[in-house]
C-alpha cells in the first residue's frame, strides 16, 4: 500500500490540514535516489519562504536511503510540514509524471509548485511563481528555460539539442495547445490544483507539463524566466527510455491510448488482406470457383494467419491451450459474421457499381477493420491480459467521473447535452454545461427492458450485434434520456442524423415549432423556402445564389440548407447544419476553400454518399441485413463530405431569422416559372419532410416518437407548418440545365418591385401584407 508519512508538530495540526486556505502553497518534489540533495533543498525552501505556512510533499520512487533521509529531515524542518509518499515498485506507474499526479492529488493548498529535487530548479523562484499566479490570476505559471532572459547551464550541447528536437515534435503535433508557451518540457511550474481534471490524466515519463497543456488548453498561463543550474548531486534520470516514453505520451495524447495496439492490429489486418486476396484470386482464377465462395475460402485462410499474428504480436497473450482454442473459436465466429456483412457489400460493389471484385473485397475488409478491432479488444483478448483488463477497468471508472460532454442550445427552444459530439449542431454549441437539458445523450450499454417507467415511456432498438453495433434506448421523460452504443460515438453523423434529429423533430413540435425539410434564404428581411426532393439540386442552387452576387446591397443571406426551424407565426430561424457536398456541387463554387486532403478525399466520399450510394443504402434497408450498423460503420470509416457554408463561401452573408414570404419548388424539366396552388405546394413540402427520415431505424422509432400523452404529434406538426406557410405564394421553377440559382433572385427582385409599386397604390407595404399571419397553434 502507499505510505503517506508526515510529522506532527506545533504548527502542523489536524485542524490545519482541514482548512485548505491555511496553506499558502504545496511544493511537490518527485524523488528517486536523491538522498544527498534533500537537506540542502529543504534549507533553500525554508530561506525562500521564511514565515510562510506551506507543505512540502515528496513522492518517492527511491531504491536507496532517500525515504529515511526525508523522514529525518521532516523532524529537522517542522515549519515546512514535510510529507512523504513512498510508492512501492508495483505502484510506480507513469514514471515521474505519475508521481507528480499523485502529489497533486495529495496537495492541501490551492496552488502547487512542481520542482525537481536536484537543485537545478532554484527554490527562491517559487515565491515569485506564487506571487505571479495570485496577482495575474493565472492558472499555470511556467518557469521557462527558453525565454530570452533565461539561462541554461544544466544541459550540455547534446542534451540541449535533443530537448529542442523533442520540443519541435510536440509543436508539430499540438500547434494550438502550445501556442505562446516557450518551454513545454520544463519540469518547474506552479498550477492551481482545482483547474486540473487529475482523474483524467494518464502520465507517461518525465513531461507531465506537456499533458497538462494538451488536456487543458484553456488555462490562463504566465511565464517566468530562470537560470537552469547544474545538478548538485546524484545522477540525471534522462535516458533513451525516457525519450521513448515521451514519444509514447505525445502519440497517446494526439491519437489515443489504444492507438498503438490498433496500429499493430491494422498491420496484421493488412497482411491478412494480402493473404485473403491472394487465396481468393487463386481459387477464382485457377480453380474457377465463384468469387463469392472464394471470398469465404480466403477468409478462412486469412483468419488463421491473422489469429497467429494477433495472438503472438498484438496482444502477446500467454495462457493455456484451452483458452487459446477458445479465443481462436471466437475469432473465427467474428470473421464469419464479418463475412456475412461483406458478402452483400462485395456483390453490390462488383455487380451494381462495376468495381473489380478484388478491389471490392479490399474495400469491404477495410470497412470492417474498426469493428473487428473493437470486438477483439473488448471480448476475445480481454481475459488474456490481466494488466490490460485492470487498466481498462481503471479507465472506465475514470471516464464515468470525467466524461466530456457537449452542450447545445437551439434558439432557446430545445437544449441538448451529449457525451458524443454532434457536428451538425456545432453552431448552437455553448461552452457552459447545461444542467437541465431537454435531451441528454449518453454513451453506454442501452438496456433492452425497463420495468415500469421511472421517467417516461421507454423504447429499445438494436440489431443482431447488440451494443457492438447500432443500438439505442429512448426514455421520454424530463429530460429525454438517450443511451447510444459506444460505436455510435465514433460515427457522429449517424448519431445525429439517425437518432438525435428524429428526436429533435418531434421535440420541436411538442414545443410549438416545426423542423421543415427545405433550404431557406433571406432577401432583406424576407425569407424564401426552397424545397425539392433529395439530390435535386437545392445545395448547388443555394451555394451559387450566395457566391455569385454582384452588389453587397443585394446579397442574399443564408438561413439553412437542409432543415429550417419554423414558428407558427411564420418566422424562419436558422438551422445551419453543414452542407453535404457532392463532386458536381463543389465545381459550382470556389474549391480553393478546401485543403489538399479535403480535395483528394472528396471524390471517394461523394461517390460513397452520392445518389447511387443512397439507393444502395435504401436497398439494404429493405433487406434483412443490419442496415443501421452497416451505415454506422461505413460513415465511421468514410464520413460524408460535410462543410459549413462559411467554409465554402467565406464571404457568405448569414441571417439568424427572417419572416417567410414565399416558397419555391424546384424541379428538373422544361424551363418554366409558374405559380403553384398553395395547397399543392404544402402537400409537396409535407411529403419532402417525411422523405427526409426514411433510413433505419426511423420506421421503428417514429410511432414511439410522435405519440405524446395520447396526442398524435403529426397533426400538430402539419398544423404548425400550414399556419406558418399556408398563405404564402408558391412558385414552381423548372430548369433543364439546373440554373435555378439565376432565376430565383431575379424573380424575388421583380416581385419586390411589384409590391413596392402596389404599395404606393393601396398605401400598404410588402411587410404589412406578408406579415399577416393567423394565430399560433398550440402544440401542448
Amino acid at each position: 500500500m502507499i505510505i503517506d508519512k508526515y510529522v506532527a508538530n506545533s504548527v502542523f495540526t489536524e485542524r490545519s490540514w482541514s482548512t485548505q486556505s491555511s496553506l499558502a502553497i504545496s511544493i511537490i518534489v518527485p524523488t528517486r535516489n536523491e538522498a544527498r540533495n534533500i537537506d540542502l533543498l529543504l534549507t533553500s525552501i525554508k530561506h525562500a519562504f521564511k514565515d510562510t505556512f506551506l507543505e512540502v510533499i515528496f513522492v518517492d520512487d527511491s531504491t536507496d536511503e532517500t525515504p529515511q533521509i526525508i523522514e529525518a529531515a521532516a523532524i529537522e524542518f517542522p515549519e515546512l510540514n514535510v510529507r512523504l509518499i513512498h510508492r512501492l515498485p508495483e505502484q510506480r506507474t507513469g514514471g515521474l509524471g505519475g508521481a507528480v499526479v499523485m502529489g497533486l492529488k495529495a496537495a492541501q493548498s490551492e496552488y502547487a509548485c512542481v520542482m525537481d529535487g536536484d537543485l537545478q530548479h532554484p527554490p527562491e523562484l517559487v515565491p515569485v511563481l506564487l506571487r505571479t499566479a495570485i496577482e495575474k490570476k493565472a492558472d499555470l505559471v511556467i518557469a521557462t528555460r527558453r525565454n530570452a532572459e533565461s539561462e541554461v547551464n544544466g544541459l550540455n550541447f547534446a542534451r540541449d539539442m535533443i530537448s529542442r528536437g523533442l520540443d519541435l515534435i510536440a509543436r508539430i503535433l499540438f500547434p494550438k495547445q502550445l501556442k505562446g508557451v516557450s518551454d513545454p518540457l520544463t519540469g518547474f511550474f506552479l498550477v492551481r490544483v482545482d483547474a486540473l481534471a487529475l482523474d483524467f490524466f494518464h502520465p507517461k515519463g518525465f513531461k507531465i507539463l506537456m499533458e497538462i497543456l494538451v488536456r487543458h488548453p484553456d488555462l490562463k498561463k504566465e511565464e517566468i524566466p530562470f537560470r537552469f543550474g547544474e545538478r548538485f548531486a546524484g545522477e540525471s534520470k534522462a535516458s533513451a527510455t525516457e525519450v521513448w516514453r515521451y514519444l509514447n505520451l505525445l502519440w497517446a495524447l494526439r491519437f489515443g491510448d489504444e492507438s498503438f495496439r490498433f496500429i499493430k492490429f491494422v498491420v496484421v489486418g493488412a497482411s491478412g488482406i494480402l493473404v485473403n486476396s491472394l487465396v481468393m484470386f487463386l481459387a477464382t482464377e485457377n480453380f474457377h470457383i465463384n468469387y463469392l465462395i472464394s471470398a469465404g475460402i480466403g477468409t478462412v485462410a486469412s483468419t488463421i494467419w491473422n489469429f497467429a499474428l494477433t495472438e503472438t504480436w498484438v496482444y502477446q497473450a500467454k495462457s493455456t491451450i484451452q483458452k487459446r482454442a477458445w479465443r481462436l473459436g471466437l475469432f473465427f465466429v467474428m470473421n464469419m459474421i464479418a463475412l456475412s456483412l461483406r458478402t452483400p457489400m462485395i456483390y453490390l460493389m462488383t455487380a451494381v457499381m462495376g468495381i473489380f471484385y478484388v478491389i471490392s473485397n479490399l474495400i469491404s475488409l477495410a470497412i470492417l477493420t474498426v469493428i473487428r478491432f473493437a470486438l477483439s479488444d473488448s471480448f476475445i483478448w480481454k481475459q488474456a491480459s490481466p494488466e490490460l483488463e485492470k487498466n481498462e477497468i481503471q479507465q472506465k471508472n475514470t471516464r464515468s467521473i470525467m466524461k466530456k460532454t457537449y452542450s447545445y442550445n437551439v434558439h432557446d427552444v430545445v437544449t441538448v447535452v451529449s457525451e458524443g459530439k454532434l457536428p451538425e449542431l456545432e453552431p448552437f454549441r455553448v461552452e457552459t454545461t447545461i444542467q437541465e437539458p431537454t435531451i441528454r445523450v449518453r454513451v453506454g450499454i442501452p438496456r433492452k427492458r425497463k420495468v415500469g417507467y421511472a421517467n417516461g415511456p421507454y423504447l429499445h432498438y438494436g440489431e443482431i450485434f447488440g451494443h457492438l453495433g447500432f443500438e439505442v434506448s429512448l426514455e421520454m421523460g424530463d429530460p429525454i434520456e438517450v443511451v447510444a452504443s459506444p460505436l455510435l460515438k465514433l460515427s457522429p453523423h449517424v448519431l445525429y442524423t439517425n437518432v438525435v434529429e428524429p428526436l429533435l423533430r418531434w421535440t420541436f413540435v411538442r414545443k410549438g415549432y416545426a423542423l421543415v425539410h427545405g433550404a431557406t434564404i433571406a432577401f432583406g428581411d424576407e425569407a424564401y423556402m426552397i424545397t425539392a426532393r433529395t439530390d435535386t439540386g437545392k445545395t448547388t442552387t443555394l451555394l451559387k445564389i450566395l457566391a455569385y452576387q454582384r452588389r453587397d446591397s443585394d446579397k442574399a443571406a443564408f438561413l439553412s440548407d437542409d432543415m429550417t426551424l419554423v414558428s407558427p407565426d411564420g418566422i424562419a430561424m436558422t438551422y445551419p447544419k453543414p452542407l453535404t457536398i457532392s463532386f458536381h456541387t463543389l465545381r459550382a463554387v470556389n474549391s480553393d476553400t478546401l485543403d489538399l486532403h479535403e480535395k483528394l478525399s472528396l471524390p471517394i466520399q461523394s461517390r460513397i454518399h452520392s445518389r447511387s450510394g443512397r439507393h444502395v443504402a435504401f436497398w439494404i434497408s429493405k433487406s434483412y441485413l443490419p442496415a443501421a450498423t452497416i451505415n454506422m460503420i461505413a460513415q465511421m470509416l468514410i464520413p460524408p463530405p460535410k462543410y459549413f457554408v462559411n467554409k465554402l463561401i467565406p464571404n457568405a452573408k448569414l441571417a439568424r431569422q427572417a419572416r417567410l414570404a414565399g416558397m419555391f419548388i424546384i424541379e428538373r424539366g422544361e424551363e418554366k416559372i409558374v405559380p403553384m396552388d398553395n395547397q399543392e405546394a404544402m402537400e409537396i413540402l409535407l411529403q419532402n419532410c417525411e422523405d427526409a427520415y426514411g433510413f433505419p431505424p426511423y420506421e421503428d422509432l417514429k410511432g414511439f416518437l410522435y405519440h405524446h400523452n395520447g396526442d398524435d404529434l403529426r397533426e400538430k406538426e402539419h398544423a404548425i407548418i400550414r399556419q406558418a406557410l399556408g398563405n404564402l405564394p408558391a412558385t414552381t421553377i423548372r430548369s433543364s440545365n439546373l440554373d435555378w440559382w439565376r432565376l430565383i433572385p431575379g424573380f424575388v427582385n421583380e416581385r419586390i418591385s411589384r409590391d413596392i409599386s402596389a404599395a404606393f397604390e393601396v398605401e400598404t407595404t410588402p411587410r404589412e401584407r406578408y406579415s399577416r399571419r393567423p394565430e399560433p397553434v398550440s402544440a401542448h
